[in-house]
């Protein structure tokens, strides 16, 4: 089968999961694809997925990508919900540490080149973990952004040459917090003190009343994603 007809194949999927639930995306994708993984950043979204997975497929690996600049409370939510579904996440770091990085590119870089950044510290270790794997699973939804707007429940993600599924594209940010509350899921306490969408602590403010639930990330630059999801 060629890319061609493999994306075929995957539009019409998209068509039939379309009005699923998240469970049910969510239980197509390791039955479909056992060789599955899916990227967590401990935010809201994400968290929810967590919960999804350790009831449906617990076995499916789980990781994150470790850029070295999180925010405290993030490696907290982290080690709070590997002790409460006694899970290990695996830890994707880049091939810099940060004193390299600074050595090579120059202190700060996120702020001189906040794209490059990204991708040293996030993209091109992301890219290196999906290579070992058939899809893959993300916690983005359409309404976070205008880059994510198109984006469907199943989709052939052409830039990391794999299946992507994105089971909550469809919900809204009140779907996410009363599934939360519902479920009693652990969350990242910075969400309790407007940080709606959390990155790396350099490139992460909070949201004031009224603003954009992103527009905290990469305040003062024309950025909008760090380039995991095209």
């Amino acid at each position: 089968m060629n890319l061609l007809e493999k994306e075929e194949l995957i539009r019409i999927k998209a068509e039939e999961l379309e009005h699923a639930s998240a469970e049910e995306v969510i239980r197509f994708a390791v039955n479909q694809f056992p060789n599955i993984t899916f990227a967590c950043s401990f935010g809201a979204e994400d968290v929810v997925l967590v919960d999804m997975l350790q009831k449906i497929s617990p076995s499916t690996d789980i990781f994150y990508l470790d850029t070295n600049f999180h925010f405290p409370e993030t490696y907290q939510t982290r080690d709070s919900l590997a002790s409460h579904y006694n899970l290990e996440f695996i830890q994707v770091l880049p091939k810099l540490t940060p004193a390299q990085q600074a050595e090579q590119y120059g202190d700060e870089l996120w702020k001189s080149d906040p794209n490059a950044c990204c991708n040293l510290r996030k993209v091109e270790p992301l890219t290196h973990i999906l290579s070992q794997y058939d899809a893959w699973i993300t916690g983005i939804r359409r309404d976070q952004a205008p880059t994510r707007a198109n984006a469907k429940k199943v989709e052939y993600d052409t830039k990391f040459g794999l299946v992507k599924f994105n089971p909550i594209a469809g919900w809204t940010s009140e779907d996410v917090w009363n599934y939360i509350r519902t479920n009693h899921v652990i969350y990242n306490p910075l969400h309790d003190q407007n940080y709606p969408s959390i990155g790396c602590t350099y490139c992460t403010r909070q949201v004031m009343p009224g603003e954009d639930p992103r527009a905290g990330r990469w305040s003062g630059t024309d950025k909008t994603e760090c380039g995991l999801h095209k």
